[in-house]
Order: C-alpha cells, then sequence, then structure tokens
C-alpha cells in the first residue's frame, strides 16, 4: 500500500508539474424561461441559478469548458403584458439540471501570467443537456408534473471578464438556451402524453428557451502554460 501510495504521488506531481491552466469556480446568478405561459420578455430573472464551472485554457484566446447549472424556472400569464394571457390565467413551475461543453473564445488576448489586469469580452457556445420536469394542463388548467425528461439545447453565451491578480478571474455572462422541446411549460406534453388530444396549447410549432444571467468566479491553477496550436 505504501508503494502504491508513492507512485500515486510521483505521477500526480509529474502531471501538475506539467500541467496547462486549469480555471475551476462557480456560476451565481438568476433564470427565465421564454415560451407558452407568462411574460415574453427575452432577459428578465425570476428564479436563483447557481453551479460550477471548469475550464482549461488551452491558448490565450479560447478555452475548452464544462458547467453544471440548476435552476428553477416558472411562468405566470398574470404577468404578461398580452392580454389574451392573462385571460387564460395559466401558470407553472418547473426544475432544470443543465450539463454543459463546449468551446469559450476571447475577443482579444487573455493571459493571467501577463502581470497586467486583463479584460476581456467572450462568447461561449457548445452543447447543453438537462433533464427537467413533464408537465401536462390538467382539465381545471391547472400545469403540474407526472414524469420526468431530458432534452438538448444549444447554448449561446456572451460576456465579459476581468482578472483579480494572478489567481482569479471574475466575469459576468447572459447565456440563452435554444431547447429542442416546447415541454418546459406542459403545453406540448411528452412521454406517455405526447399528442393527446385536449392537452396542447400555445404555438406548438415554437420550442422554449431559458436564460441564464449571473456572474462567475474561477480560481486559476497550474503551472504557467506553453500553449500548442489547438
Amino acid at each position: 500500500m505504501r508503494h502504491f501510495a508513492t507512485v500515486f504521488f510521483l505521477v500526480a506531481c509529474s502531471f501538475w508539474g506539467h500541467s496547462q491552466t486549469f480555471e475551476i469556480g462557480g456560476f451565481l446568478g438568476g433564470s427565465n424561461y421564454i415560451g407558452d405561459v407568462g411574460k415574453t420578455t427575452y432577459i428578465a430573472p425570476n428564479n436563483v441559478a447557481f453551479g460550477g464551472i471548469f475550464k482549461w485554457n488551452r491558448s490565450e484566446r479560447h478555452s475548452f469548458r464544462a458547467s453544471v447549472i440548476v435552476s428553477d424556472i416558472s411562468g405566470d400569464d398574470a404577468d404578461s403584458p398580452e392580454e389574451r394571457r392573462k385571460q387564460r390565467g395559466y401558470s407553472f413551475e418547473n426544475s432544470i439540471l443543465e450539463l454543459s461543453a463546449g468551446l469559450e473564445f476571447t475577443f482579444w488576448e487573455f493571459s493571467l501570467h501577463s502581470g497586467y489586469p486583463q479584460t476581456t469580452p467572450y462568447l461561449y457556445t457548445g452543447l447543453t443537456y438537462f433533464s427537467y420536469k413533464s408537465l401536462y394542463r390538467r382539465a381545471n388548467g391547472v400545469i403540474t408534473d407526472y414524469d420526468t425528461a431530458g432534452s438538448v439545447a444549444i447554448p449561446m453565451v456572451i460576456g465579459l471578464k476581468t482578472s483579480l491578480g494572478t489567481q482569479f478571474v471574475l466575469g459576468f455572462e447572459l447565456g440563452v438556451r435554444y431547447t429542442f422541446t416546447d415541454a418546459l411549460d406542459g403545453s406540448n406534453p411528452v412521454g406517455d402524453l405526447a399528442n393527446e388530444p385536449g392537452l396542447m396549447f400555445g404555438n406548438t410549432n415554437s420550442n422554449d428557451w431559458y436564460v441564464f444571467t449571473g456572474v462567475t468566479l474561477t480560481y486559476a491553477f497550474g503551472r504557467k502554460p506553453c500553449y500548442c496550436n489547438f
């Protein structure tokens, strides 16, 4: 056992001694949904969103990024400026667990090892998988859950980040997710209730969206990177 521990320690030290720069941290902000119930405002956070972020900085212009974010989403026709929705009076609550991976690209070079304060806008996109509650509308108009489901989405994120010393990065970002489902609000049930007559409502030809708006704080570790060409 002692020999195994020694070998493990030497391998780990070798890995970290030759590592690129990594970042790990968290996201905290708000969420809102865009669909067939409630407001149609694109940026209107009304629930708390939080999660974790990991980045592998492959150059001074781009990073591989992965994240996990958890949030509730909700909508209420009473908050809509559209009179038809107010008269209809639907409301719903759902929850999102999102796993995302992709590429973050900065507008100009960003390096914590430059010796100067760094600030740059950035873009992020990739592929997102998320789980959510399957909802449907009862005969009395109440929207409730009956199962769980999952789908994929395309994240489209724009942000601004700045260095705090040589090890911390603070960012603010707005991230829109275009989903491949129209079931987040119960307007187009999936699973056992898919295509059931009388359950669908709203525009069933338009998928739902959800938005995360918030701040990120990450801690950078690993030696000064020797960037490669990819």
